[in-house]
């Protein structure tokens, strides 16, 4: 798993028409409430993707809080200002993480210090992120680019990667040396409400979502998003993975929720039309993996296919993830038969269409 942080796939405009419950997010330092309950903070992030939605749940005498923002000075002056202001009636009493990603697990551990809050979260998620946080070894990442250039990722490219050091630590708080561990279709009880665990896969291990019938509300993480999808990538600690399948049949365990629940994602604005998002999140990967098997009609590796999945410049920080992306994609076809797989002379991986 990279050391770098989440970012989204840069090139994903689907043509689905979320049905916006909200025209307009919180300012930093602001909530919003949702539903009964439940309450929406939004912190900045200092990439493209530059926010992430956040929640807090009325839990008896306090708040159970859900994701934390990245590790910055500015993300925890901006919790001292919510704590000390909107959210003053009641103090911190839990914190829950959807998975290891510094924006959603950046400030797991400073929090649980600051506020005496104990931690939840699948165990996927903990041991992976645990792990990032505590590599002090530069193979880590030597292994990343090697893996890049294997799939035809230029050198003058691929070497930064391998002298980049543990991003991820820097980004990422040290975390909780334990935690209560959820998995799928656990039952939570937050408030004297049940709020029903549902795990996806395939963006991170064991992605934890919150779905409460009697609200009528999903928090769905990164998993579901309303607009743009999220990445999905194949990396060099699991070079024979499947991310993308795991992805697509995960949709399904949502799809008994009922068709107008109020989802709230990591990114975006909560929204209506579930259903309809998750059909469309499966006819824009039939797409771009039918776009994919055109692009091979000669022999392509995952850098070659990158135009054909990113129709922009890539920066630095993006061009790490869309070959994971792109590999992920790659892998998915030849697994299904679609494509073919073959190392040339000069030890590239490459792909033709069958």
């Amino acid at each position: 798993m990279t050391q770098i942080a989440h970012s989204n796939s840069p090139d994903s405009a689907p043509a689905y028409h979320p049905d916006y419950a909200f025209s307009e997010a919180p300012a930093p330092g602001a909530v919003i409430e949702v539903a009964d309950g439940v309450q929406w903070l939004r912190m900045p992030l200092p990439f493209a993707l530059d926010h992430i939605n956040l929640w807090a749940l009325a839990d008896g005498d306090g708040w159970l809080l859900v994701d934390t923002g990245i590790q910055r000075d500015e993300t925890k002056e901006l919790w001292g200002k919510l704590v000390g202001g909107p959210l003053r009636s009641m103090p911190p009493r839990r914190l829950l993480c959807t998975h290891f990603h510094p924006d959603h697990f950046g400030l797991a551990g400073w929090l649980c210090d600051e506020y005496d809050l104990p931690l939840t979260m699948t165990r996927g998620e903990w041991t992976m992120g645990t792990m990032l946080r505590l590599d002090a070894d530069a193979a880590f990442n030597e292994s990343m680019a090697a893996f890049f250039l294997r799939h035809g990722l230029a050198a003058e490219l691929a070497a930064p990667l391998g002298q980049r050091g543990n991003v991820y630590a820097t980004r990422v708080a040290m975390p909780p040396l334990s935690y209560r561990r959820i998995a799928d279709d656990d039952e939570i009880e937050i408030g004297g409400r049940c709020w029903r665990v549902i795990v996806g896969t395939g963006h991170a291990p064991e992605h934890a979502c919150l779905y409460c019938a009697e609200l009528g509300v999903l928090i769905s993480g990164d998993q579901i998003l309303p607009r743009i999808t999220s990445n999905v990538s194949v990396w060099a600690s699991e070079p024979e993975a499947d991310p993308l399948a795991e992805f697509l049949d995960s949709l399904g365990r949502f799809r008994d929720l009922p068709a107008d629940t109020l989802v709230l994602p990591s990114h975006g604005l909560p929204f209506r039309g579930l259903h309809g998002r998750l059909d469309d999140l499966i006819q824009h990967h039939d797409a771009r993996l039918g776009e994919v098997v055109d692009g091979c009609r000669d022999w392509r590796s995952a850098a070659d296919i990158l135009p054909v999945l990113f129709r922009r410049p890539l920066d630095g920080h993006q061009i790490v993830f869309a070959m994971g992306e792109s590999i992920a994609h790659l892998s998915h076809l030849a697994r299904r038969g679609l494509i073919e797989c073959s190392t040339n002379d000069e030890g590239i991986v490459r792909y033709r269409a069958v």
